[in-house]
């Protein structure tokens, strides 16, 4: 139940929050006497998230496309900032819906029609929260490796019960617990980050950087939607989920604002380092394709390879962590009646299933990556066009009863938005391919027919058609059905 103020004085609710305990909320309405704060603390989760090392690792992932430096530059910069101000935009729903973000997307859906769209942000957050935890685990292996304290199957799986398991911890304690330990990641790994890029700045080889050719429109194009999915489109699932808890007076602008910098300031920054890593060394670019954070350990002094596993291993936290507790608010928001925590232990245990997997069984990271990434990003991308539109034509705050009311004014299950996703989704993979992914060589079954067959196969136009799709559909169709719910008394 969701406490009022006259149900809880003010000096309690400070002792409460001062003391960690099980979120109680699901995907429940935040009451105003739990909502607090200013746009400005959306900072430290959204930081905390993308702080990772992995960031380096995208250098490669982006000159792998053909690209030069200048080009991956550009399409990082490109890419990351506007799929964080995406997530931006849509956080602002959570400011005026009090709700997550997969229950306020009910509103375009209907209550039970939005339970396909929360089954893939469920898929995609736990595959999210999978690779990062893998990556984890992996890195940690090879810095004991070199160390020369393990390095095999024991270390790896010693490494993945504490990563495991402070994932799952994070993800059942909920909202308090998460903001706490971001704002701890963010200034462990931010100041470590920046002593990593200090230590290995004289591997940097400006000729070799300059050397690299450039790539066609086309392989810029792949570069830059890539990126896009690997950032702000692999969040946008989740962007309402923190800002919820904000007050309803809270500047709608300094949401859109603060999630936006928050998210974007380090990525960009570990990109263009990455890539003039990757640039510098074809050996090192080639490593990162099977163990990117591990690979990152070979060009660092013996003395800072434990600060660099503490660094590594929370930056990739720090994602899963944001990862775990979204999962299971869209499992919730899927039809799934079991409480908030009980849906993270679900998801904990799928996440370390997955690990094992990929840790042990699961061959080359970089293709299953990519691979991942495209597949998923497609309907992502089109229930963010929806979904963004949805927003954007809203002048009045949610109707937060009806969000869970097949007979409100948001309907039960709306044909014309599911549709939608249905068709774009089947677009999008016919435009996009994964060469380096066995599992995905049906995709691509447009390309040939549009006539965008040779350089154009790799661009991944698939996930910019379905974004574009499903917000110009939107926006067009779906005007006098939002004002209708707005004129609801």
């Amino acid at each position: 139940m969701v406490r009022t103020g006259q149900e809880s004085p003010e000096s309690d609710n400070r002792d409460s929050r001062s003391r960690l305990k099980v979120e109680a909320h699901g995907i429940n309405v935040i009451g105003d006497a739990d909502r607090r704060g200013r746009p400005r603390q959306l900072f430290w989760p959204w930081f905390g998230a993308n702080v990772s090392i992995l960031g380096l690792g995208y250098g490669s992932f982006a000159l792998g496309f053909g690209i030069s430096f200048w080009q991956a530059v550009v399409a990082g910069v490109i890419g990351i900032i506007f799929s964080f101000l995406l997530c931006g935009f849509i956080a602002v729903a959570g400011k005026r819906g009090s709700a997550p973000t997969m229950t306020l997307s009910r509103a375009a859906f209907g209550v039970r029609g939005n339970h396909l769209p929360s089954a893939i942000s469920w898929i995609l957050t736990v595959g999210w929260e999978t690779v990062l935890t893998a990556l984890a685990t992996m890195a940690t292996a090879t810095v004991f490796e070199r160390l020369g304290w393990g390095g095999g199957t024991t270390t790896k799986l010693v490494a993945l019960v504490v990563v495991a398991g402070l994932t799952v911890v994070s993800g059942v304690l909920g909202f308090d617990l998460i903001m706490r330990l971001q704002t701890v990641i963010t200034w462990v790994t931010g100041l470590l980050t920046i002593v990593y890029v200090v230590l290995v700045a004289g591997h940097v080889r400006w000729p070799a950087v300059a050397a690299v050719p450039a790539g066609s429109a086309q392989e810029f194009i792949g570069a830059l939607v890539f990126l896009m999915t690997g950032f702000g489109l692999g969040w946008v699932n989740a962007a309402a989920d923190y800002s919820r808890y904000l007050p309803r007076r809270a500047s709608g602008r300094g949401v859109v604002g603060w999630t936006t910098f928050g998210a974007s300031v380090a990525p960009v920054v570990l990109l263009v380092f990455g890539l003039l890593l990757a640039a510098s060394s074809p050996e090192l670019n080639q490593a990162v394709a099977a163990d990117p954070i591990g690979a990152l350990t070979t060009i660092l002094p013996v003395w800072f390879l434990v600060p660099f596993a503490i660094v590594a291993v929370l930056g990739l936290v720090g994602g899963a962590v944001l990862d775990i507790y979204s999962s299971g608010l869209s499992l919730l928001s899927a039809g799934l009646r079991i409480p908030r925590y009980a849906a993270a232990l679900v998801d904990g245990v799928i996440m370390i299933g997955g690990t094992i997997y990929l840790v042990f069984f699961g061959g080359t990271f970089l293709g299953q990556f990519q691979g991942f990434l495209t597949t998923l990003g497609v309907p992502v991308a089109a229930w963010c066009g929806v979904m963004l539109a949805d927003v954007l034509l809203r002048r009045r705050d949610y109707a937060e009863a009806d969000l869970f009311d097949p007979r409100g004014r948001y309907g039960d299950v709306r044909l014309g938005p599911i549709t939608l996703i249905v068709v774009a989704t089947a677009l999008g993979w016919g435009l996009v391919t994964n060469a380096s992914a066995s599992w995905l060589h049906w995709q691509g079954y447009l390309l040939e027919p549009f006539g965008l067959g040779g350089s154009w196969a790799f661009a991944n136009l698939g996930v910019l058609v379905a974004l574009v799709l499903g917000f110009v559909v939107t926006l067009v169709f779906s005007r006098s059905r939002v004002r209708a719910q707005e004129e609801v008394g």
